[in-house]
């Protein structure tokens, strides 16, 4: 009999969401087979057994949030090693929560199944808070869950007596799930109590909220803004789209942009460089992370060795990555670990502004919209495409000059897609 393990998705989860389980007890399963779906903060990844046996025992209800790497989440009866993939399990942090530690210390009893209430609905418990309202004689029944969807959880139980109800379970669910604190910053502010509906933060909105807080304060930062001609890319651009369309790719613009991002950091290759307490990273190849927005956050997804890829490549390649970003079926590697980023919300009309970087890389490039505008041609006045990019940049690792060298190579491929391949 062996624990199924909470599995670390990448190098970085302490915690994901067991969002569903394709089994349950007393199913026969191979190895390969699909067990479970999890969701970490930028995908949902499916987890497959590595061995055969029998689902001896679900200890985490799907749906569970917060899960910590390593904690058992079910126990398999006769394979010799039960693991759950696609990664190998990585050291719990060292202070995880009362009831993550206590379910890895589970013994082999198969739970019990999960009483109902009066009306018939099941119950739905932690195996801790099992255990605890076993060991006091609460009556799950009668107490009100305070953990993801009603899920009844350790605080719930821990301070109730026999013959009585919970009452987290009538708290409002902000304050049940100990996140009063905004609440009371609301109040503070003036803001009256009711006046508005409060949404719980998931997972990606607290890493994006965490990591960009993290790098606004801690990387010290400055912007470069310039302003592009961007006509004879538009018209390179018609004229490519009508060569691919036979073939059913069409080019956009940002596509271009990625191109000539990579290209860039491959002529001012200090600009592709990460700050570590080791020293300077200049990374070999330029992976260019494009940020996609998504339900409840952003997520970046990277074309790697951005600089040896032709346009359609590219175009198919970022069609394919945004599409499964946004229904959160990348797989890590897909999003992690790029060297560069851009953020493009000239579609959106924006014509200027500034984004966070996205550590570890040493800059982002934030393009907005392009508006035809008056422009002076040695003493003609003219009318051009006009389109501005500020360059957000770590001062550790892209000082100004870097900064501006690198600008001035990647506004001469914009101005002129030929240079591009030259």
């Amino acid at each position: 009999m062996t624990d199924i393990l909470m599995p670390a998705l990448s190098p970085t989860m302490e915690e994901g969401t067991l969002a569903k389980w394709l089994v349950k007890a007393g199913d026969t399963v191979s190895a390969g087979d699909v067990i479970a779906e999890i969701e970490t903060d930028k995908a949902t990844m499916e987890v497959e057994a590595v061995d055969d046996g029998v689902v001896e025992a679900i200890l985490v209800a799907a749906g569970s949030e917060g899960v910590k790497v390593n904690t058992p989440i079910a126990r398999l009866a006769g394979g010799v090693e039960a693991k759950a993939s696609p990664a190998p399990a990585v050291p719990a942090p060292a202070q995880a929560p009362t009831e993550a530690k206590a379910v890895a210390q589970t013994t082999a009893t198969t739970l019990k199944p999960a009483p109902s209430r009066e009306t018939g609905e099941r119950v739905f418990a932690s195996p801790l808070a099992r255990r605890i309202a076993a060991q006091k004689g609460l009556d799950l029944s009668a107490i009100q869950g305070s953990g993801p969807h009603g899920r009844i959880i350790e605080r719930d139980v821990k301070d109730a007596k026999p013959g009585t109800k919970s009452t987290i379970g009538t708290m409002p669910v902000a304050e049940a799930r100990g996140e009063s604190r905004p609440v009371q910053f609301l109040q503070q502010m003036g803001i009256a109590e009711g006046s508005y509906d409060l949404i719980p933060l998931d997972g990606m909105r607290k890493t994006v909220a965490r990591r960009m807080t993290d790098s606004f304060r801690d990387v010290p930062h400055f912007p470069l803004t310039i302003e592009l001609e961007i006509d004879r890319l538009l018209e390179a651009r018609g004229r490519i789209n009508q060569m691919l369309e036979k073939d059913g790719v069409k080019v956009s613009v940002n596509d271009i942009i990625l191109k000539a991002c990579a290209v860039a950091l491959k002529r001012v290759p200090e600009a592709n460089a990460s700050y570590s307490p080791e020293g300077i990273a200049l990374h070999h190849h330029a992976d260019i992370a494009m940020a996609v927005a998504v339900d409840g956050g952003l997520i970046t997804p990277i074309i790697r060795k951005c600089e040896t890829k032709g346009l359609a490549e590219i175009a198919q390649e970022t069609k394919d990555l945004a599409e499964r970003a946004r229904t959160r079926k990348l797989k890590p590697e897909e999003f992690q670990g790029g060297t560069f980023s851009v953020s493009n919300l000239g579609m959106f009309g924006i014509k200027t502004f500034a984004s966070i970087i996205n550590e570890p890389q040493g800059a982002i490039l934030s393009v907005g919209a392009g508006a035809k505008q008056p422009v002076v041609r040695g003493d003609q006045l003219a009318i051009a495409t006009v389109m501005s990019v500020t360059m957000t940049c770590d001062h550790r690792v892209v000082d100004g000059a870097t900064g501006a060298r690198w600008l001035a190579a990647f506004k001469a491929l914009i101005e002129e897609p030929l240079a591009m391949i030259v």
